[in-house]
């Protein structure tokens, strides 16, 4: 369907139920007041599966973004990628763009033969502050290579060299290459996708239901062995190569053993625990301040302990005259 088409469609052709009916999850308080709220959707799943915790309803669908670049990056094992360690965590990963970053994503085209002409993500300056601000500094231009999904299009190109697959043509959802990845994408969520879209980067992202993307982290993290476990273990090795030395989602892997963990764009939040069980995380205006507020809260609610860790999740002052006067904090979890 051409993007003017897609766009004429009346909103509710598209719009999740889920979402629009979701409840109130976080308030956003301002000197004792509730200045704002948010709404979202919260749900764990159990080892086999079934839904341990629910808040609004889990079965709605949702862009999980770039949380599902995990299972992408599986499906590209299943089919011939000769990734692991850092390298496979880079094919995880939404980067901050740092060197250390950037130079594994050109590892692995050079291993392919490839080069960063080959790439096709929508070329970004980098994600991280710091590096963002050296990179301008040096008059450098917004790159594919630094873009943070760099390191996704950078394994999808390798896959394809390794099938003999084109690779001009490699973001298109007809290719066999994103094929695979959608069945991967409905076999560990459960449910077949309810639509398909071109994700910020370029590549196709699918709808599933929350659910069902906390059940497929839940299923990476119990792995014990085979391709999902290569892509749990490389993600708990390396948490610094799926985000970044100042990345949220970084400190959490590292903090919690045998837990993994994917942010996403539009406010997702994807994690499993080493004992099978999965959480996933969507606030409905897709705002991402609330979001590892109440991952936070969900994590607790399970029983993790780590304070400082979870304390650094919760941290989102409200700023007056540039000091905190409030928080954002989560409720109803």
């Amino acid at each position: 369907m051409p993007a003017d088409a897609e766009l004429s469609l009346p909103v509710d052709a598209w719009a999740s139920s889920a979402l629009t009916s979701a409840p109130v999850v976080a308030h956003v308080v301002r000197g004792g007041f509730v200045e704002s709220v948010h709404h979202g959707l919260a749900v764990v799943t159990a080892p086999d599966g079934s839904l341990e915790l629910e808040v609004g309803d889990s079965a709605g669908p949702v862009f999980p973004r770039s949380s599902s670049k995990p299972i992408q990056a599986l499906a590209m094992l299943r089919h011939g990628l000769d990734s692991d360690g850092a390298l496979l965590a880079l094919a995880c990963s939404s980067h901050s763009g740092e060197e250390f970053h950037v130079d594994a994503a050109r590892e692995i085209l050079a291993r392919a033969g490839l080069s960063e002409a080959d790439l096709q993500n929508t070329p970004d300056y980098p994600y991280d502050e710091v590096a963002r601000t050296a990179w301008i500094a040096a008059g450098l231009p917004k790159q594919s290579i630094v873009q943070n999904c760099s390191g996704k299009h950078a394994s999808m190109l390798a896959t394809c060299v390794a099938n003999g697959w084109d690779i001009a043509t490699y973001r298109e959802p007809s290719h066999p290459l994103q094929v695979v990845i959608s069945e991967t994408v409905a076999e560990l969520a459960g449910a077949m996708p309810s639509a398909v879209a071109v994700d910020g980067c370029g590549a196709p992202i699918h709808a599933i239901p929350l659910a069902g993307l906390a059940r497929s982290f839940g299923r990476l993290a119990a792995a014990q062995e085979g391709p999902e476990a290569r892509v749990a273990q490389a993600m708990r090795d390396f948490p610094e190569y799926v985000g970044g030395t100042r990345r949220d989602v970084t400190t959490l892997m590292r903090r919690v053993p045998g837990l993994v963990a994917k942010d996403g764009a539009e406010a997702v939040y994807a994690v499993g625990l080493a004992d099978g069980r999965g959480i996933a995380v969507k606030i409905a205006d897709g705002g991402s301040r609330a979001r590892a507020v109440v991952v936070a809260a969900v994590l607790r609610r399970l029983g993790i302990e780590d304070d400082e860790v979870l304390a650094a999740l919760e941290h989102q002052p409200v700023l007056g005259h540039g000091h905190p006067v409030g928080a954002v904090v989560a409720v109803e979890i």
